[in-house]
């Protein structure tokens, strides 16, 4: 089962979900005004919530004359892509992570931490630049705003779900309708974290197919999975909705696969790329000691040409 369809299978189960719990609460009537007040808060962060985002992690943008070597590779692996460059950023965190965001490839913004650049080669971060760039082509962020819909709408219903228990359209009750306000919004949370697994590991698979390194990108998400674990995040822990952006879980909740975590476990998603450097031929990986820094030097240095070069 390929990632689109299954992140494609979910959507459809949560708007199912959706639709069979607005119908028992309320009838159409209540499952149409939650739907309609979701979309209207999920439509306003669509279109600002890169900005926001940006802002709260207090990035700073960085153009060629700052950043020639990084803004040079982004370059390049934007083009193997075939997407337009994204605006490029830097967080000041010692925290080794990144994240990407943006409403569509026309408007998206890559950002990376101070402490990911002090602790990765070029290889490494060519590949999680790689990764990120294959959430913007995509489009990981409008797959994730319409689940954030579906479940925002949901959790609206519960909400109403004691007021929509009187209602002759309802046939749960009263107490059906508490159980609806407490099991509706886990299992929406739930669903809505799936798909959010489901586009890192194709984030993974198309970003090493951009980078042409699997294994850059394996050796990336060991580092910054251990150095994550180790630094604090002081932002994001005061912001946890945030969390699904980054590459790696920038929360302290440990590394088990379990159904609360916005990300898959590290050590299954280095398996996947080690898998995908076989299916390559991609298997002998000798990674780079140099850092990205200096003046722009061009692709030579950096990794592979991949499917999109």
């Amino acid at each position: 089962m390929t990632g689109y369809f299954r992140t494609a299978l979910l959507l459809a189960g949560l708007t199912a979900f959706f639709l069979a719990v607005g119908y028992m609460l309320g009838g159409e009537g209540g499952m149409i005004v939650a739907l309609m007040i979701a979309l209207g808060m999920n439509a306003f962060a669509y279109w600002n919530s890169d900005k926001m985002v940006l802002r709260m992690y207090g990035a700073r943008t960085l153009d060629p004359k700052s950043a020639p070597d990084l803004y040079r590779m982004v370059q390049d692996l934007s083009a193997r892509a075939q997407i337009p460059m994204p605006k490029l950023y830097i967080m000041d965190n010692p925290q080794p992570n990144a994240f990407a965001t943006g409403r569509n490839p026309e408007n998206a913004a890559v950002a990376v931490t101070s402490g990911l650049m002090n602790i990765l080669n070029r290889d490494e971060v060519a590949g999680v630049v790689a990764h990120e760039l294959a959430h913007v082509r995509n489009r990981d962020t409008l797959i994730m705003t319409i689940a954030a819909t579906v479940a925002g709408a949901i959790g609206m219903l519960a909400n109403f779900a004691l007021f929509f228990g009187g209602n002759r359209n309802n046939p749960l009750g009263v107490v059906g309708a508490i159980l609806i306000m407490i099991l509706a919004p886990i299992a929406a949370m739930l669903v809505q974290m799936a798909i959010s697994r489901t586009r890192e590991y194709e984030a993974d698979r198309v970003g090493g197919l951009i980078a042409g390194q699997p294994l850059a990108l394996a050796s990336a998400l060991s580092k910054l999975q251990q150095g994550a674990a180790r630094v604090d995040n002081d932002v994001a822990e005061h912001n946890p909705a945030t969390a699904h952006m980054f590459i790696v879980n920038p929360l302290h909740k440990g590394g088990v696969d379990n159904l609360f975590s916005t990300h898959p476990n590290t050590e299954n998603r280095i398996a996947r790329l080690r898998d995908l450097a076989r299916e390559m031929g991609a298997e002998n990986f000798n990674p780079s000691n140099r850092p990205v820094s200096g003046p722009a030097s061009g692709p030579s240095a950096g990794p592979r040409r991949g499917p999109w070069g």
